[in-house]
């Protein structure tokens, strides 16, 4: 019960928020135009994008571009995914209020944010400490507190958090890292970018019965998953 007050709670602190500040508009010409237009059909997962300030996450200099369709370069060579990519990923998880997920890549912070709307906690690994701390400050800025972040190697996942209900992966490796596999509670889904020859494509995982099932759902294009020493997974 103590959970839910504090996840309502953060829901109505953000709500207020978005309604005061001069994006809110902006934001529901996203949910309509880029989200709902494209299929994008749950609930839930819209009125986190209404309500989640996208222009807290990106750079001084990119915020007038905040909602438009498309990435946006942030620190350390990475970039902040397209509105409509976000969404597609965290409805292909079917989140439910009480899961805990692990993101690998918390990049700008944006995804774990949305994701944060959705369920009961988020673990959050960034390879790059620099964006770890923007992140953070945001965070805190927004009054999430149920945002668990990380410096580290995404490919070893969180093993001392594990199991978890979903998985997100916002960076592409050549397959997909055993470790996660093993992170993923029975009954879970993963959604993770994967290279496969010049492409890459969304591959969507669930555990049934201990095992693995596997099944490309989109191409995509994602910044590569690096280990401690920068090279590519």
């Amino acid at each position: 019960m103590r959970v839910l007050i504090l996840i309502l709670g953060l829901f109505s602190a953000v709500e207020c928020s978005s309604q005061n500040d001069a994006f809110f508009n902006e934001r529901r010409k996203m949910v309509e135009s880029q989200l709902k237009n494209r299929g994008i059909g749950n609930d839930l997962v819209l009125d986190a994008f209404l309500q989640v300030p996208r222009h807290e996450f990106v750079l001084p200099e990119y915020m007038k571009w905040a909602y438009t369709d498309g990435p946006l370069p942030i620190n350390e060579g990475q970039t902040i995914s397209q509105p409509y990519i976000v969404a597609y990923m965290t409805e292909v998880l079917e989140l439910q209020r009480t899961d805990r997920v692990l993101e690998i890549g918390t990049g700008s912070g944006y995804q774990a944010a949305i994701l944060a709307q959705l369920c009961d906690s988020v673990y959050t690994i960034e390879l790059f400490e620099e964006l770890n701390k923007s992140a953070t400050k945001v965070f805190r800025k927004l009054e999430y507190t149920n945002i668990y972040s990380k410096v580290g190697d995404g490919y070893l996942g969180w093993p001392e958090k594990a199991p978890f209900d979903a998985i997100i992966v916002t960076c592409s490796p050549s397959h997909v890292p055993e470790p996660l596999q093993a992170q993923l509670a029975e009954g879970g889904r993963m959604i993770i970018p994967v290279v496969a020859g010049y492409i890459q494509k969304l591959v969507l995982l669930q555990k049934k019965n201990g095992k693995i099932r596997k099944k490309d759902v989109l191409p995509v294009r994602f910044v590569p998953m690096l280990d401690e020493q920068g090279e590519k997974y």
